[in-house]
């Protein structure tokens, strides 16, 4: 699109940094809880598991029988306690119980201001988000400046290139505006 090398890398760079940003506020929203069962909040929490730390995902068949209930299956029984153990050093807040076969983890019905406290954590995670997007535009913005001040592009370039990296941002800021509205409604819902 322009000819200079620099100027497709910075906007190369951009992209990837919105595109990791996004992907991440992605993955951070999946793991909040809104009252209802989500099996991506057990993807960070590991067992050990002969001598290797390993996801509880890769040691037990997870499912999500009713909206507030996960049931584990280990395929290991002994390794019930070891997950139990972890799940309750985790900082889920939620009590396993077990059978001696499957161990449950049941979501408690949220309260109307326990919904508003997650919502307002929720919008911190979104303003983490558009505070990166608006980081990578500024790096962005100076490496065009200094190519204008090295005299590698011209300074009627700099406006367009100005509102092709605004045009970027202004897609990201949508997209994870959409996603936290999507997400305050799950988490809203009763």
């Amino acid at each position: 699109m322009y000819e200079n090398e620099n100027i497709e890398n910075a906007l190369f760079e951009l992209e990837c940094e919105l595109d990791k940003a996004k992907t991440y506020f992605v993955n951070e929203l999946a793991l909040i809880k809104a009252g209802r069962a989500n099996p991506k909040i057990l993807d960070k929490i590991s067992v050990e598991y002969y001598d290797t730390m390993t996801p509880i995902n890769q040691i037990a068949g997870i499912a999500v029988p009713e909206a507030r209930m996960i049931v584990i299956s280990p395929w290991d029984k002994t390794m019930i306690k070891p997950i139990i153990k972890a799940i309750l050093n985790s900082d889920i807040g939620i009590n396993p119980t077990d059978d001696g076969k499957v161990i449950r983890l049941v979501f408690p019905q949220l309260t109307e201001e326990r919904r508003r406290e997650i919502v307002k954590s929720t919008k911190k995670l979104l303003e983490e988000a558009k505070i990166t997007g608006r980081n990578a535009r500024r790096d962005a913005m100076e490496v065009f400046k200094k190519l204008k001040k090295d005299g590698e592009i011209s300074e009627d370039l700099l406006p367009v290139l100005e509102k092709d990296v605004q045009k970027q941002l202004d897609s990201f800021n949508e997209y994870v505006d959409a996603c936290f509205d999507q997400k305050e409604k799950e988490i809203m819902q009763v």
